[in-house]
């Protein structure tokens, strides 16, 4: 028998296969030798179990053949227990040949000098393998990704981030997107990428495992972590998603977030819940209708039905929207905030939250060492407090541009202006983001609607000046005692609160947010709204 084999690590490694069957080839002509059979292996010696040298020591300790014939003593073994295999067939009458070296497996001196190589073999490939995790190692504390690129990036060669692609990266981007609207499960998720054209890596249709591996990566935020290490790093290549949509994805995922798709998927599913028992108000679809039932016994709640609710929605929205005159106004104040030019207080939460931030990382990294947590837990939790950090990161850097942060101001307050007829104008998950941008507990009593604002709205309604129930409080209360020309501290901490939490709330679902300047907006030809 003849092995022949080359590494798939690296396939110029050596000499080739066809140079390897000459060498052989001439080796048996020369000691007028036979091969009955050849067996060829594209894999790493180093690598324990290599499925066709474990056949060839099969079929020897059978008796199929008398010898075994092997270009070097590296092609056949870079490791100690497949050394020692083909020990046990020499010792067993097997007779083993090196093609290329000049060696005497009979011999007590032959025997020895093979053993000496196969060691020396062996210390190559550890060596070998400490330079390469050494190499990796660096790579990724420059954040580079060392390893092959993720579906919706492209590999640009060693020493490179990687790219977006520009087929695939804008699908992986609204699967993400669509899972979060909570109105797929993970199959109709795969057949809706299929659909739309999103492949793996081999060009193929997406699989199950595919569309698992890529929604739990956050490589897409710009964190690299490796699963194998439980490490995690900064990565340089340009973010896919934000944080806070592949947090919420995996929220959904885990079941923390509510049920991720219904039989009829109804709008509100899993989003009210009842004012008197907190129960969850349940739909039902009844005669062509549906309606939200509280399935509390006891419970003075009845039900009502999905169009009666959305009347109460539209009814408490218009008591939180600011009217155009609140919009021209919060408009003048961002004109004013940019022109003072001073946002201490908002650069020192940054650096407190960055302080605080570094303070829980230490203290993980000392529970770790003293052994109080263990690895899996570890890892868990450091992956999670370096996607704090990118959040972070994304909030510095958009502060240093006092251009967008005035964008986003603007955006906060046209999205406050217009949440009535965004809801009214929107499709069923566009519904939902909204209803959840604005207040995170929905209630129903009887037949109104309660709820608890999230705390952006209510400042951008305090600094628009038009505080809830009070139309005598106006703008002037907030710049009182305010000398002109001087800079209001309190008109910056709460800008600054509202620029904090502009991700949380209005990229949170992955989405912009939806503000129509008319009755009339266009669609495309899939029904989705062209903004």
């Amino acid at each position: 028998m003849a092995y022949i084999r080359v590494s798939t690590a690296k396939q110029g490694e050596g000499v080739s296969l066809e140079a390897q069957r000459e060498a052989i080839e001439a080796f048996a002509s020369r000691n007028h030798l036979s091969v009955v059979q050849w067996f060829e292996e594209k894999e790493t010696a180093a690598k324990r179990g290599r499925p066709v040298f474990n056949e060839v020591v099969r079929l020897l300790r059978r008796g199929k053949a008398d010898g075994l014939i092997v270009h070097k003593i590296d092609r056949s073994a870079r490791n100690f227990a497949d050394w020692a295999k083909i020990g046990d067939l020499a010792d067993a009458g097997v007779s083993i040949h090196f093609a290329s070296e000049s060696l005497d497996f009979t011999s007590r001196g032959g025997r020895l000098a093979a053993d000496v190589q196969a060691v020396v073999a062996a210390d190559y490939i550890r060596n070998l393998r400490e330079e390469s995790i050494k190499g990796l190692n660096g790579r990724l504390k420059q954040g580079l990704y060392p390893f092959r690129a993720p579906i919706g990036y492209l590999d640009n060669g060693r020493g490179k981030p990687k790219t977006l692609d520009p087929e695939r990266a804008p699908l992986v981007k609204r699967a993400f997107e669509l899972y979060a609207t909570r109105s797929h499960s993970l199959r109709t998720l795969r057949a809706e990428l299929n659909r739309q054209g999103l492949t793996g890596r081999n060009g193929r249709a997406l699989t199950m495992n595919g569309l698992m591996t890529m929604l739990n990566n956050p490589f897409y935020t710009g964190v690299i972590h490796i699963k194998r290490t439980g490490r995690t790093y900064k990565g340089i290549h340009e973010r896919l998603i934000t944080t806070k949509l592949f947090e919420r994805v995996q929220e959904i995922k885990s079941g923390k977030s509510g049920p991720k798709v219904t039989r009829h998927n109804h709008i509100y599913q899993g989003l009210f819940r009842c004012a008197h028992c907190n129960g969850a108000m349940v739909p039902e679809l009844q005669k062509g209708r549906v309606y939200y039932r509280c399935k509390t016994v006891p419970c003075i709640t009845r039900t009502i039905r999905e169009d009666q609710l959305e009347i109460a929605i539209e009814t408490r929205l218009t008591g939180l929207q600011l009217t155009g005159q609140d919009l021209k106004r919060f408009r003048r104040k961002i004109e004013a905030w940019q022109t003072d030019k001073k946002h201490e207080p908002v650069e020192r939460s940054l650096q407190l939250r960055r302080a605080k931030l570094a303070e829980r990382i230490d203290r993980l990294i000392d529970a770790h060492i003293d052994g109080r947590i263990g690895s899996e837990d570890f890892s868990k939790r450091r992956r999670s407090l370096a996607l704090e950090e990118e959040v972070l990161d994304q909030e510095q850097r958009e502060m240093r541009d006092l251009a967008s942060a005035a964008v986003r101001l603007r955006t906060l307050a046209e999205l406050a202006s217009s949440v009535v007829s965004s809801h009214r104008l929107g499709n069923g998950p566009e519904r939902r983001q909204l209803l959840e941008i604005v207040s995170p507990n929905w209630r129903v009593s009887g037949r109104n609607v309660d709820l608890e604002p999230y705390d952006w709205l209510l400042d951008l309604k305090s600094e628009a000046g038009v505080p809830f129930g009070d139309s005598d409080r106006s703008i002037r209360r907030i710049l009182a005692g305010v000398p002109s020309g001087e800079p209001s501290r309190d008109r910056d901490r709460t800008f600054g609160a509202l620029l904090l939490s502009y991700r949380r709330i209005m990229r949170a679902f992955g989405c912009e947010p939806m503000t129509h300047r008319s009755k009339e907006i266009p669609r495309d030809d899939k029904g989705r709204f062209i903004r």
